[in-house]
């Protein structure tokens, strides 16, 4: 049986160890098609914080609960009452620079709580099923792995609602897919595309009949991952997420100061010789 997660007291989200060192982060609000507000989106913070440093973790599998919706997006009713979107919003008493700088602040806090699952240690497959808009894409995008159930749809919905999306849509998708006309197409229209558009364009690995196929398969990767050697994993997923945002020059670079240290790992020589022995390695916690 997996171990219980050391996890602070949480409202808005599941989490759970299915099989040893993953765990299992499901969105918990079902009855609002796991739209998120302002406490949410704090919370999510708080869970991959937590996650990224517990040495009980080495994989994660991030899904939303119930039968309907990965995640809607945001709770527009509750953003309009308060926040960067509130409709009685009041930035009269200040110029435009100082009301610029009161929202840029707001919007980097929003940002940094979603950025926090690309920057969790741990490598993060989305399971994705029903709706996965606006909010849900900029969660996405922020993952490693990516796949869903054949019911899933998509859409970059921010620009229905007269914005242009700011948590990490814009930023993420052109590099997950490759695609830019595509990209721009989505992204201007607002448009909903479904399950094997997604799996066309790359944003998705696989697609799976029903939502619980989904899960099973997003934990079964999980625990393939969970695996191997800690040290090995992070430091992939660390070169990895480095590289595509630097030259191949800066990143080979990186490589090398990087394994300086890690391959004076013992977990090089174990995983060596449980290779040649054609046994299953076993790993510190990390």
């Amino acid at each position: 049986m997996a171990p219980t997660l050391d996890m602070p007291v949480l409202q808005y989200f599941n989490v759970s160890s299915p099989v040893e060192y993953v765990a299992h982060v499901e969105i918990n609000r079902p009855d609002k098609l796991n739209s998120f507000f302002e406490a949410m989106w704090h919370e999510l913070r708080q869970v991959f914080e937590t996650l990224s440093i517990s040495p009980s973790v080495r994989a994660i599998v991030f899904s939303g609960a119930g039968t309907k919706a990965f995640t809607a997006g945001l709770d527009v009713q509750a953003a309009a009452q308060s926040g960067v979107l509130a409709a009685n919003a009041d930035h009269s008493n200040h110029d435009a620079a100082r009301a610029a700088t009161l929202i840029r602040r707001q919007l980097l806090e929003f940002q940094d709580c979603i950025t926090a699952i690309e920057r969790c240690e741990k490598p993060t497959i989305c399971v994705l099923h029903g709706y996965a808009y606006g909010l849900g894409v900029d969660m996405l995008t922020c993952a490693d792995v990516r796949i869903c159930s054949d019911d899933t749809r998509f859409s970059v919905k921010e620009v229905d609602i007269g914005l242009a999306a700011d948590v990490g849509t814009l930023s993420r998708l052109p590099k997950v897919v490759g695609h830019h006309s595509w990209v721009k197409d989505v992204c201007l229209t607002a448009r909903v595309f479904g399950a094997e558009e997604a799996l066309r364009v790359g944003l998705v690995s696989a697609v799976y009949p029903g939502k619980v196929k989904a899960v099973e398969e997003g934990i079964r990767w999980a625990s393939v991952v969970a695996s191997k050697s800690p040290v090995a994993v992070q430091g992939t997923k660390e070169l990895l997420n480095w590289s595509r945002d630097h030259s191949v020059h800066d990143g080979l670079r990186y490589t090398q100061i990087w394994n300086g240290a890690a391959l004076q790992s013992r977990d090089v020589v174990l995983a060596m010789q449980a290779g040649m022995k054609k046994r299953k390695p076993t790993f510190e916690k990390l």
